[in-house]
Order: structure tokens, then sequence, then C-alpha cells
């Protein structure tokens, strides 16, 4: 809203919950003076949508974006779309001045950087927590040249964009040639491309976007649909719907990013009527991706049918029992190659044959404990990421493998000690 009234994001993060996985917030459109994106974002994700903050390089140079940036992360807000944004002419504010300090394609490669890299743009080491942003970036199939289209957006995706907005989309010839064009140069494995699309309301808002828009392409067949049609903004929502149902058969396209712009009252029907509801929900304890990307990023293991998170936990569990039996069993050759060299007998101990009274045997024997717990930490952590468990599902595991207490056994030959001595394993975010 161009005011600070929450209520207006409320009300509309209402009306969109349960019908889209995740939302738009933008970042001063058309260059006018709005709630900024961060702020309603929050306002948005308290409502329980998943928000996609937007930022451009108008308004900020590098050092505030990288600055607002860490608070968006620090705030719990885990996407982001990188734009370069609307001249300043066009708003509300002509005579401000832009600030442009990078483009979209860099602003992409230095929040890349942040978050893989753990680095500023400066090259400076971010100390402590960095970001962990799903970067997004817009794409124009329909802007001239047209052949240079896919290879502009592979710059993007090059630079770190984990996903892509297309223009909204009338001209679906062009569209499918632009798709093709991405399957080939293999764009389509290396980010999610979500199709644009909206329902327009009248004949002049089609005649409008097809004269005065820059970069979009609305076809003679939309605008005589319209004309023809009774009811105008029944038949824009009969148009979307049916390039939605046309763009889901083209390879490479991930899914849709409606823009019903202020008109979210009609989303829940153009969802419905396109076949997209009821959308996938997801228990906290499982992993949510519906499928893998080939990124920078970590590659996250699907699981959605019922029950996979109990079949996840078992299969975790029987790797961790293998992780401990490996690690008793490299405790136990520590030990027997450290009385072995002589560093852990004495005279006394080998004339009772209870090494385990020995300091010297005590001390290795402690030197191997802790080796093998390091192993036993350093397995399960990584467990906890390639199984995408959860914290419940982690100390659930924990309780299982009862690691200390199996590595603290005397028929193992290692010396009893509490837990509590040793630190249990850092939890790792899934």
């Amino acid at each position: 809203p161009k005011n600070s009234d929450p209520d207006v994001v409320r009300e509309k993060a209402r009306i969109l919950k349960g019908n889209v996985d995740a939302v738009n917030i933008t970042d001063c459109q058309t260059a006018i003076v709005r709630m900024s994106s961060i702020g309603a974002g929050l306002l948005a994700q308290a409502e329980g949508l998943e928000p996609v903050i937007q930022m451009t390089c108008r308004d900020r140079n590098r050092i505030g974006m990288q600055s607002d940036l860490l608070a968006a992360s620090a705030l719990g807000l885990k996407n982001l779309l990188c734009l370069t944004g609307d001249h300043q002419k066009f708003g509300n504010h002509p005579g401000a001045k832009g600030v442009f300090d990078m483009d979209s394609i860099q602003l992409l490669g230095m929040i890349r950087d942040m978050r893989d890299g753990k680095k500023f743009q400066c090259g400076e080491e971010i100390k402590g927590k960095g970001t962990d942003l799903f970067l997004g970036a817009a794409a124009n199939p329909f802007a001239y040249p047209y052949e240079f289209r896919a290879v502009r957006m592979g710059k993007k995706i090059a630079n770190g964009a984990d996903f892509i907005q297309t223009q909204i989309i009338y001209n679906l010839d062009r569209f499918t040639e632009f798709m093709k064009t991405t399957c080939e140069l293999g764009l389509h494995e290396k980010a999610y491309i979500l199709a644009g699309v909206t329902p327009p309301k009248s004949v002049g808002m089609a005649r409008y976007m097809k004269k005065f828009v820059p970069g979009m392409d609305v076809t003679d067949e939309v605008i005589k649909r319209m004309q023809g049609a009774k009811d105008k903004k029944q038949e824009g929502i009969n148009i979307c719907v049916d390039i939605i149902n046309q763009v889901k058969e083209i390879p490479g396209v991930a899914g849709v990013h409606v823009m019903a712009i202020e008109w979210e009252e009609a989303v829940p029907e153009i969802c419905e009527r396109a076949g997209l509801l009821p959308r996938p929900t997801f228990d906290d304890d499982a992993a949510s991706v519906p499928e893998t990307i080939v990124a920078a990023r970590e590659t996250i293991e699907v699981r959605t049918a019922a029950g996979a998170a109990d079949d996840v936990l078992e299969q975790a569990k029987a790797e961790a029992e293998k992780i401990i039996a490996a690690a008793r069993t490299e405790a136990a050759a520590l030990s027997a190659q450290a009385a072995q060299s002589g560093e852990a007998t004495t005279e006394n101990a080998a004339a009772s044959g209870q090494a385990a009274d020995d300091a010297g045997e005590h001390a290795m024997n402690e030197k191997g404990r802790r080796e093998a717990l390091e192993s036993v930490n350093q397995g399960l952590n990584a467990l906890k990421k390639a199984y995408g468990l959860s914290d419940d599902q982690f100390d659930a595991l924990m309780n299982f493998v009862d690691a200390a207490s199996v590595l603290n056994k005397e028929p193992e030959g290692l010396t009893q000690q509490p837990v509590g001595a040793t630190p249990a394993p850092a939890a790792v975010s899934s």
C-alpha cells in the first residue's frame, strides 16, 4: 500500500492463503513510494504466507542493500527477487536521484556470495551468520532481440538465481520458442522457471498493455475474446486459466506466477479452475521440496509420500548404526595401537593385567574415545543434512543411537565417563 496501514496487507494475505505457495511483495513498484517490501513481507509472513520480498537497484547502493538483506535474513525472510527497477522518472518522485549502483545481474552475484561464500561485496569475510536467501530474477521472453532472451536469463542463473519469474504471457508461440532455447541451454535444470500470467480485467486494459507497456506481447486474439465477452472480468479469468493449462504442457516450466494486479479476489478461482488446488502441504518434520534442482546449493531429498518422515528416520537409524560401529572399531584400534607402542603401559599395570587403571592407557583410551565421538558427531550431522531431518527427528535419532553410552562401554576397552562430559553433536539446520 501507499500508506502505513498493515490491514491492507493482512486482508490480501488472507485471500491468498492456501491458494498459492508464495507471494511477491513488491519494492516500490513503478517507482512509486509504498510500504517497504521487507516490512510488508513480515506482515504477510505473520498471516501464514511465504513471502518473496523484492529489491531493486534503483533506491540503494551496495552498502544499503547488503545491510537490509542481513536484517531480512535475521527476521526469517527466505526468498528474494532481484530487480534493476523502473526508472524514477516514471514514478511519483521524478526528480529523485536514481542510485543504480549495480544492475540485477550484479546484485544476484553479490547476494550469492553473501550466502555461499560468506563474504561482502568488498571481499571482507562475514563473521557469524550470513544470509540464506533463495534467489530469484525476472526474465522477459518478449523483449527484442528475442533470440538472446534465454541467454540473458542464463547470465542471471549463472550469477545465483534459483528461480525465474517471466513477463506476462499472452503470445504462447513466442514463449514456447523461448522455453525451447531455455531447455537446449539446460537452464531449466539449474533454476525453476515460473511462467507469468494475468487475467485482463477489460478490453481497455488489454489494449493498454499491448500499446504502452514495454516488453508486453498481447495478441489480437486476446483482445477479440475480451471484446466479444458479455462479462469482461469472467472472460479475463477464462483467458488466464486457458494460458495456465497450456504453459503446464511446455517442457521446462516449473510453475506459474499469477499477477492479479489489484484483483487478488480472482486468484482462488483461477487456481481452482486451472487444477492447481489444493496446494501441497507438508508437515514441519518432513522435507518440503517437490523436486531437486542442480545448482550451487546442496540437493534436498524429496520426501512427500505418506509416512515418508518415519521412513527417513528408519533409514537414518540404519546409517547411524554403521557410523557407531565404525567409530567403536576405530577407538578400539587406537587403544590397541597405543598399548603395542608402550605408551599406555606401566610395570605395575602389566603385572596386574589391569590396564584400565593405568594413567597412560587411560589417556590413550580417552583420546580414542574422543576421536571416535568426533567421527560420530560428524557422521550424524551429515545424516541430518542428507535425510533432511528436523530437530525433533534428530533428537529421536540421538536417543536411538545413544552414541556416548555405546562408546563408553567397558567391553570395548573404552574409559567410562559421564555423557555430559562431551559436547552433544551440534544441531544442523535442515
